[in-house]
């Protein structure tokens, strides 16, 4: 007779249940901190752009290292990945609760960046490796869901947490809930490690890295220097432009070891669905923090909310993702997913308009409920189409890779989403909040 423990195991819900719990946690940290930038301020006595260091850190490192973990899962295992980046989130996070600094706080979010980076993709690997074709529209679902629910509940959950018990457990949060984590896996989750032997492309690790961080350097760095010089005759565009050539240079190696073992198999790109989706994914990213992350910091600075009050006035479009996430996974199989991808991008657009519409110094928060409800429903209905359209036709060995790929194109978005958004507090709201 199977043990409960051996029966868990052989349910790839269960399992998706506990991998979706580490992503959540690193989908949290990356707008959890957003609402707490006042109490950081005013606790560390940080500088405007100490403190965008402080968000940006985080993505900077999460972005040029997810391709490379996204490999190295399908090299050791993504179990043993996620477990690693598991326990290296949680130590930077306890690092993070702890700093007395904006410096020390700076690097605890790079630590955070590469526990994220470790563990995140690993989630979608096992959709791929655990769920047929057919059924990776639920699956996709519910990690789309989750990450949808994770990126808006950051503030509601920020704000209550920053209100009661201050900015520090914004990061303690995460201790509990990886231990939690840590001990489902080794209970639960199986090791889907192939059983072929792999060799890592350390020279495609350092190109892919290299290029990466100067892209994502130059975006979120640009607004500081001016677009100019950064150091003696170095500018922002000769970085961007290093970075660039940086990158066609990684892609031409890729090309040559394709009959090998590239870091990135270029094959994956052969398939149209997939390079379709990663388009809407960069876009989705982008469109995602460049909404929601100005409007929190409006409600606090415009508005006068609370933490806590700005928080709450953002709880509707989490419920409706909650709502709507899990319909669409079921749709997405059953139907498709084109038609409803269209249908969940045209209401996210529908409901953004309708909270730029509203927004002005006198607003009520309550005006803007229609909007976010709107936006929460489309970004509900877009997540599931959109991974399960990506991956329903790749090999379950690419799984990981590609996993690194999606996740690095809409990090790459939120990025220089994020730069826009630091562009516009710089020029704006940088007196007004000092």
């Amino acid at each position: 007779m199977a043990t409960p423990a051996r029966a868990a195991a052989r349910n790839p819900w269960t399992i998706m249940a506990i991998l979706n719990l580490g992503l959540f946690m690193t989908m949290l940290d990356m707008t959890i901190v957003n609402i707490a930038i006042p109490s950081i301020i005013s606790g560390l006595r940080a500088t405007l752009d100490q403190l965008l260091w402080v968000i940006n850190g985080y993505s900077l490192v999460y972005a040029m290292l997810l391709i490379t973990s996204g490999r190295l899962g399908d090299i050791l295992g993504p179990r043993n990945l996620f477990l690693a980046g598991t326990l290296v989130f949680a130590a930077a996070s306890a690092a993070s609760g702890f700093s007395h600094s904006a410096t020390e706080l700076i690097a605890a979010r790079a630590g955070q960046g590469v526990g994220a980076a470790m563990l995140a993709p690993q989630t979608l690997a096992y959709v791929a490796a655990l769920f047929p074709p057919e059924r990776r529209g639920s699956a996709s679902g519910m990690t789309g869901g989750i990450a949808g629910i994770a990126l808006v509940a950051g503030p509601t959950l920020g704000g209550f947490i920053t209100t009661h018990f201050g900015w520090s457990w914004v990061f303690f949060l995460n201790l509990p809930i990886s231990v939690v984590t840590v001990a489902l896996t080794l209970l639960f989750v199986p090791d889907v490690r192939p059983g072929v032997r792999h060799r890592l492309d350390v020279p495609g690790v350092l190109l892919a890295t290299a290029g990466i961080f100067g892209v994502v350097f130059g975006l979120i760095e640009g607004q500081r220097y001016n677009w100019g010089t950064v150091w003696s005759f170095v500018t922002i565009p000769e970085i961007l432009g290093g970075a660039v050539a940086v990158l066609l240079v990684f892609l031409l190696t890729q090309y040559a070891r394709r009959a090998g073992e590239p870091l990135l198999p270029l094959a994956i790109f052969r398939q149209r669905n997939f390079m379709a989706m990663v388009v809407v994914i960069a876009a989705m990213g982008f469109a995602i923090i460049g909404i929601f992350l100005p409007f929190t910091i409006y409600l606090q600075s415009v508005l006068g909310l609370s933490a806590q009050d700005a928080g709450l006035t953002v709880a509707p479009t989490v419920v409706a993702i909650m709502v709507m996430a899990p319909v669409s996974g079921t749709l997405a199989d059953r139907i498709g997913g084109k038609y409803l991808l269209v249908a969940g991008l045209l209401l996210f657009v529908v409901g953004t308009a309708l909270i730029a519409q509203t927004e002005s110094p006198t607003s009520d928060r309550w005006s803007f409920l229609p909007g976010l409800l709107v936006a929460g429903t489309g970004m509900g209905l877009t997540f599931a189409p959109l991974y399960s359209i990506a991956l329903r036709t790749l090999d379950a060995r690419f799984g990981g890779v590609a996993s690194g790929v999606i996740n690095t194109v809409q990090e790459v978005g939120s990025v220089i989403a994020s730069a826009a958004v630091g562009a516009l507090l710089q020029n704006r709201l940088a007196t007004t909040l000092h």
